[in-house]
């Protein structure tokens, strides 16, 4: 299996998983988070965080575009810029931006996914704003998957967490 493949597949069952969970919250969950502790994001800064959370990062590691006003040097930003704390995490206004959200970033990760060459997903080495490292695109691309996977649990907890019901196989996008 090459590289386009198998993130093909990682990204499809992501993104199935986190749509069927984003199905189970309703408007009023939005502004829901954990009780205890603190820097809990609610329920609609997760939700909007998730919807840019993939397809974000595979258009910075395709093209070299974060976003990031001209000559901005990451590696000089204080830690809080680049991880802001919860209460200055933007927030989804409903559901259905949420949908879209989700429905835009999946788009746009394939649309970068389809202009790779699978020698470069191989082989070009590639920074990432947040880590300096030496890696290659393709798994770079992975982690843009895992970074989606990650908040798709985190999104389960949240669900399982304010009370509704949900189960195992909802997490696997299979309920």
């Amino acid at each position: 299996m090459d590289w386009k493949e198998a993130l093909q597949k990682e990204m499809a069952g992501a993104y199935r998983a986190t749509e069927k969970l984003m199905e189970l919250v309703s408007e009023e969950m939005l502004t829901w988070k954990p009780s205890e502790g603190e820097n809990w994001m609610t329920m609609g800064q997760l939700l909007h965080h998730i919807g840019t959370g993939c397809g974000g990062g595979f258009k910075g590691f395709v093209t070299g575009d974060w976003g990031f006003p001209e000559g901005m040097d990451t590696s000089k930003m204080k830690h809080e810029d680049v991880i802001p704390p919860a209460e200055r995490l933007p927030s989804v206004s409903s559901m259905e931006e949420a949908k879209n959200m989700l429905q835009e970033d999946k788009k746009i990760a394939e649309q970068m996914l389809a202009q790779c060459k699978e020698e470069d997903l191989s082989n070009k080495i590639v920074p990432a704003p947040w880590d300096p490292s030496p890696a290659v695109l393709g798994q770079r691309l992975l982690q843009s998957i895992e970074h989606l996977k990650s908040h798709k649990s985190q999104l389960y907890y949240y669900i399982k967490l304010s009370g509704a019901r949900v189960g195992t196989p909802q997490l696997w996008g299979m309920g």
